[in-house]
């Protein structure tokens, strides 16, 4: 029976969704702002629970998961090339002055290489790691181990195997690790060798072993050079900084900050090491390459030299140009003398012929030596005397002669003394002449002699060059080459590396994974998200009406009041409970639904009151039965007629049978006074529905029952009348188009909002546009707030009224809280 009401509760979902026109306007459509802060309410405390349970997921995952830190360095490199060491020119000047992204991106390379790994191995020791376990994570002892292992690889099957340790006492332990599959273990000695498959062992406690150390569990892991290899290249990152400063930052990450500090500044050491014995290296092979040219050069030299001497000796001249030039300075130093010789020479033919024709001067007031200013260029003091001698004599002689005749005595002294004077004169002459010529015959010999040498000295010119040139090229390389050598040797007895360290690596004090704040944050971000997600889904998700809100929003209908939740006691069916609370909050709200009736009808003394809902378990036989007994009090009759003949509950409400009812009166088995039961209190009777007939609607439809009416009229302020659903069957309808104040029960958390479109669909389809409605079952913070005419009585302080007893302890008012 319960699936069966499930299938048609769903089915009337589904009309009530999509059984209208299309073109009637749908209320409630869009955004319920009320709702959803009533589901944000009510998610409130889970949203509370998520973002603590994104907060907590938060601190065990920093809690649990290794901290992992960063060091790095920066360094500066001034790669240089040797070329200009060498004074080879331009060839690196431009390299030196500024450096390629090439050769950066291979220093890189050469910081990553194995060269460098191997150097950092041997310094570090990264073959043996030591570890200290914890209750979940395991913590490397970098430098802090209370134990030290030496070993001898035997065939290395061993390797990247743990070895666990435990101290007995400070000098036993014992020593466990896998073969095969098996576990191995046995006690030893510390300082006693162990022989495994693998390797030979031995343990030796460092200054770090204390007492505590027996309580801890320890173990270690012997790595080969693969595994060193794979670790260097996950965790060491070498990357250009700045291609224009020609930076590189070398950075390395670790769970251990130290190790991470000491192994960046052991790479910049090993680098430095690298890149000095790489220069001292390219210095002995450039001091060797010297070298090797030196001694060819030298070669060369000493066999040039041989044959530029050989050359001299053979043509006994060591200087071929210099003799040429000495040669042709010679010849012309000689023509110069020749020609003044020539001159003396002509001076004397003319002298001997002036004196052999008795004609000096003639003159007495010229001396000869001015007269003839040649005479000195001779180089004969005793000649300008006596040709002076011989004109003053020519000149005595011919003033005698104009006075004497020849024959005298005078005159014959005379010329004989001037004969005398010519005859030394022509001789003196002829002497100089003789002289003279054999100087120009010598000099006429010797520029004989140098011509015949000028006119061979091309050839050995052209044969002494061609000896010189190699002999001064091979001479200027080997002194340059042995200049460049001392200079170079200068130079790299101060080698240093071409980089400086800008940045060195310190110790990191915090980790860069995981990043507290950022894990927080996402923890609460992630908590808010699901709480905003869940707010989503229960708003998305809710389908029921839980609030007077709701119910005028999306309904036409006018809403007497709200009945709100009793949960003095648990009822398994509806029952009479405002004669025993008179007081309590659930009668003051049936009371204050009383009174809008009165505005309802009141210009009727009579009244039908039908009450129905959508579906079985929304409460109307509870608000029948409940709002009947509070009429009754204010001194009406009310009859309470139950019409839902095919599930009645009127009569378990008063506890009372139903053996009798509607459908036997309405069959005329029975009349109505033998159906009438009384209640507790006096003016309230009610009609059980009598045992269920095959035709419920046919009965109704019978005229008998509004000749039941009438005559309950005659007796009944009130009646009230339990229909069925009529969201179900159309029992309920038909008794609706006959009801005064027809009333629709909407429970509240219970009720679909699909089922306030069915309310609409009434008024509009059949015309009651006298429907009211009742929101039942209603949590407390649902109802306050409603408006005047059926807020009567809420606001006036929790004493006016009983209350329930409260959930005590934290468990009753957590569920209490969730619940509202």
């Amino acid at each position: 029976m319960a699936a069966k009401e499930e299938v048609e509760l769903e089915e009337l979902i589904r009309n009530a969704g999509g059984g209208e026109a299309e073109s009637e306007e749908d209320e409630g459509t869009g955004l319920d702002l009320t709702t959803l802060l009533m589901v944000a309410r009510k998610s409130l405390p889970w949203v509370i629970l998520l973002i603590g349970l994104g907060l907590t997921a938060s601190w065990l995952f920093l809690r649990y998961t290794p901290s992992i830190y960063r060091s790095s360095s920066v360094l500066k490199i001034d790669e240089k090339t040797e070329a200009g060491v060498l004074g080879l020119g331009g060839v690196g000047e431009g390299m030196e002055k500024k450096q390629s992204l090439n050769n950066l991106s291979g220093e890189v390379e050469l910081i990553k290489s194995d060269l460098i790994y191997r150097r950092l191995k041997d310094s570090l020791m990264l073959d043996v790691n030591y570890y200290a376990e914890g209750t979940v994570l395991e913590r490397e002892l970098y430098q802090i181990s209370p134990f030290k292992v030496s070993y001898t690889v035997q065939d290395g099957s061993q390797f990247n195997t743990r070895f666990a340790v435990d101290f007995l006492d400070e000098q036993r332990f014992t020593l466990s690790y896998e073969v095969q599959g098996k576990e191995q273990g046995q006690e030893y000695q510390v300082g006693q060798p162990i022989e495994t498959p693998g390797f030979i062992l031995t343990v030796s406690k460092t200054d770090f072993f204390g007492s505590e150390t027996i309580d801890g569990n320890y173990h270690f892991v012997i790595n080969d050079n693969s595994a060193i290899n794979n670790y260097l290249n996950a965790n060491l990152s070498v990357a250009i900084e700045n291609p224009d400063a020609s930076t590189i930052n070398i950075s390395f990450t670790d769970n251990t900050p130290l190790k991470a500090q000491d192994i960046v500044n052991k790479v910049d050491t090993v680098y430095l090491i690298e890149k000095v014995l790489k220069k001292q290296e390219q210095a002995a092979r450039t001091l060797q390459f010297i070298d090797s040219e030196l001694d060819k050069s030298k070669a060369g030299l000493n066999k040039a030299e041989g044959d530029i001497q050989s050359f001299a000796e053979r043509n006994q001249a060591f200087d071929v140009k210099g003799e040429l030039t000495t040669i042709a300075s010679a010849i012309a130093d000689q023509e110069v003398e020749r020609q003044k010789l020539l001159e003396k020479v002509k001076l004397l033919t003319e002298l001997r012929s002036t004196v052999d024709n008795d004609q000096i001067i003639g003159r007495g007031d010229v001396d000869v030596a001015q007269a003839i200013p040649a005479l000195g260029d001779l180089g004969d003091s005793q000649l300008p005397q006596l040709l002076q001698q011989f004109n003053d004599q020519q000149l005595e002689l011919q003033q005698v002669l104009k006075s004497y005749k020849s024959t005298t005595t005078a005159v014959q002294l005379r010329q004989e003394a001037m004969a005398f004077t010519k005859k030394t004169v022509q001789d003196l002459l002829l002497q100089n002449q003789t002289v003279l010529q054999k100087q120009l015959a010598l000099m006429n010999q010797q520029r004989q002699q140098m011509e015949a040498r000028l006119q061979a000295l091309p050839q050995k010119f052209t044969e002494q060059e061609r000896l010189r040139r190699p002999f001064e090229l091979l001479e200027r390389t080997n002194g340059m080459l042995m200049d460049r050598k001392m200079s170079y040797g200068i130079a790299m007895a101060g080698t240093t590396p071409d980089f400086q360290i800008l940045s060195p690596a310190s110790a990191p004090s915090t980790p860069i994974s995981p990043v507290r704040a950022m894990v927080y944050a996402i923890g609460l971000a992630g908590g808010i998200v699901l709480g905003i997600g869940l707010i989503a889904v229960r708003y998305l998700m809710h389908n029921t009406v839980t609030n007077i809100r709701e119910l005028e929003r999306n309904s036409a209908a006018t809403v007497l009041g709200v009945i709100p939740t009793y949960d003095r006691e648990k009822m398994a069916v509806s029952k009479l409970v405002v004669d025993k609370n008179p007081k309590s909050a659930i009668s003051e709200a049936i009371r204050s639904i009383r009174t809008n009736l009165e505005f309802m009808a009141s210009s009727k003394k009579k009244r039908l009151i039908s009450v129905t809902s959508t579906v079985s378990g929304e409460g109307k036989t509870f608000v029948t039965v409940n709002l009947a007994a509070i009429i009754a009090s204010s001194e009406q009759r009310v009859v309470v007629l139950d019409l839902d003949m095919r599930k009645p509950k009127v009569n378990l409400a008063f506890d009372a049978p139903n053996v009798k009812g509607i459908s036997t009166i309405l069959i005329e088995r029975h009349a109505w006074e033998e159906c009438i039961q009384h209640t507790s209190i006096p003016t309230l009777d009610f009609i059980s529905a009598g045992p269920t007939p095959p035709n419920p609607s046919e009965l109704i439809l019978n005229p008998k029952f509004d000749e039941l009416l009438a005559e309950l009229y005659q007796h009944y302020d009130v009646v009230m009348i339990d229909t069925p659903p009529v969201g179900l069957v159309t029992d309920g309808i038909l008794i609706m188009r006959k009801a005064d104040v027809p009333i629709y029960i909407v429970r509240a958390n219970y009720s679909k909002k699909a089922f306030l479109k069915n309310i609409n669909k009434l008024i509009r389809a059949n015309g009651f546009t006298k429907l009211t409605t009742i929101l039942n079952d209603a949590k407390a913070n649902g109802m306050y707030g409603y408006g005047y005419g059926y807020g009567y009585g809420y606001g006036y302080g929790q004493g006016y009224y009983e209350e329930p007893t409260a959930p005590q302890g934290l468990v009753g008012r957590l569920r209490k809280r969730m619940s509202s």
